[in-house]
């Protein structure tokens, strides 16, 4: 979920040397002015969420679909498939420029549960943290007010449906360390290979 860890845990993977895609990242090429579903997000919320560069602004977007459900939906229905098919291609990319197979490709996706990409992943590992250190995460990262940040936590799966579809689990809260994360993270590869 939002503000769980899932960066920190891909950062260890990452210097582990396993290749990282980032859902998120794909999501900014998804939106990428020219793109099929730039024009679709601009015909569906309105030229209001088009910012000064020509670019999505994430933040009008956001206050758009995380105040009212069926807008929400009608982004995911529109961006979803989109950062899927980009998945797919990343993942075979970095499986495809290497001499030697790669044996773990990492896909850092707040949204994989929501989405229903697990399917294309052998294993799910799940970062959970508790709602108070989430909230706190969030007005801090993205300088939203409590309610804000409360209304986008609200709009995710909770930490137990997430964790119905996880192989592991990652407990991050507020005293979590790096170095217990690494240990956490070296172990549930050490249990993979």
């Amino acid at each position: 979920g939002i503000c769980s860890g899932k960066s920190t845990i891909s950062k260890i993977l990452k210097d582990c040397g396993i290749p990282i895609v980032d859902a998120d990242q794909l999501g900014h090429k998804a939106y990428a002015p020219g793109t099929s579903c730039f024009q679709k997000l601009v015909d569906n919320f309105g030229s209001s969420i088009v910012a000064e560069d020509g670019s999505i602004n994430r933040r009008a977007l956001g206050a758009i679909v995380f105040s009212e459900k069926s807008k929400m939906q009608e982004l995911n229905a529109i961006v979803w498939p989109e950062i899927r098919q980009l998945i797919i291609e990343e993942i075979d990319t970095f499986r495809n420029e290497t001499s030697n197979s790669v044996p773990i490709v990492v896909v850092e996706a707040a949204i994989m549960i929501e989405a229903k990409w697990y399917d294309l992943f052998d294993q799910v590992w799940v970062v959970v943290t508790d709602e108070p250190t989430a909230i706190q995460r969030l007005i801090s990262r993205n300088s939203l007010t409590e309610e804000q940040a409360r209304q986008r936590l609200a709009a995710q799966t909770s930490n137990d449906d997430r964790i119905q579809h996880a192989n592991s689990v990652i407990s991050n809260d507020s005293t979590t360390t790096v170095e217990a994360l690494t240990t956490t993270v070296n172990e549930l590869l050490l249990s993979i290979s």
